[in-house]
């Protein structure tokens, strides 16, 4: 599994609320205030408030990097890309950002503060976690795979069975024999074969026991049917049986 996978945890507004309120001192220095009813832009703010509920993935231009993040505009109403929430990926030069367009949604909507918070990381997790589902709902179960051992935990093996999708091998799993850790018959880089042995709540879980198990049940159904089938013998009669002199 990778550190990225590990690390990437859900954020919440008390991650970058220092960062925000850092930004929105600059921002917010000449903006003018409006009564609820008198503003203009009420409506606008009410659709930012369905946009954001909905997720709706809108598409903006960057105008310009400031501490903390990107500054955009969403009809015509400025936005605030949080540094935090520009990607999954770490953005070292926000100056670079400038001028790209970017998929984003709505996370924050606040009319009274006239803060409207936008993020593209939430979009890209959201195409990552579709893509991922799409690549998992060719596995089935009962079918037999090959891998590679990505990690060795004290649970179990890690296996990458490529574009991005890993299954997990019990360690009761493993093998026939009790184990008490995966490192005892698996090493990290080996391919394995293994069988599919559920799909439950986006997770593949493997078997390597029930494949070796089958071979051994196949091994000895070839072995039963010999000697059910063929015929023995050393007497020298029968050896003779059908030669002609």
């Amino acid at each position: 599994m990778s550190e990225e996978l590990k690390n990437d945890v859900t954020e919440t507004m008390a991650d970058y609320a220092a960062e925000l309120e850092e930004s929105y001192k600059a921002l917010d220095g000449n903006a003018q205030t409006y009564e609820t009813e008198e503003d203009p832009d009420a409506e606008k703010w009410q659709n930012f408030a369905q946009m954001m509920e909905d997720k709706t993935v809108i598409k903006v231009k960057v105008k310009e990097a400031v501490k903390g993040g990107l500054v955009t505009f969403v009809d015509e109403v400025r936005a605030f890309i949080p540094a935090s929430q520009i990607s999954t990926h770490y953005i070292e030069k926000l100056d670079d950002m400038v001028g790209q367009h970017l998929d984003v949604v709505v996370i924050t909507a606040d009319l009274e503060k006239k803060r409207l918070v936008l993020s593209g990381r939430e979009v890209e997790k959201a195409k990552r976690e579709e893509e991922k589902q799409q690549k998992m709902a060719q596995y089935h179960v009962g079918d037999i795979v090959t891998g590679k051992v990505e990690s060795l935990q004290t649970y179990g093996a890690f296996v990458d069975l490529g574009e991005g999708v890993s299954g997990l091998v019990h360690i009761s799993q493993i093998s026939t024999q009790r184990i008490k850790h995966p490192g005892a018959v698996l090493k990290e880089g080996q391919e394995v074969k293994a069988k599919v042995i559920s799909t439950d709540n986006g997770k593949i879980g493997l078997s390597i026991r029930a494949l070796m198990a089958e071979q051994t049940q196949k091994e000895e159904h070839e072995v039963f049917d010999y000697k059910e089938t063929g015929t023995i013998t050393t007497g020298l009669g029968a050896l003779l049986k059908d030669l002609k002199l």
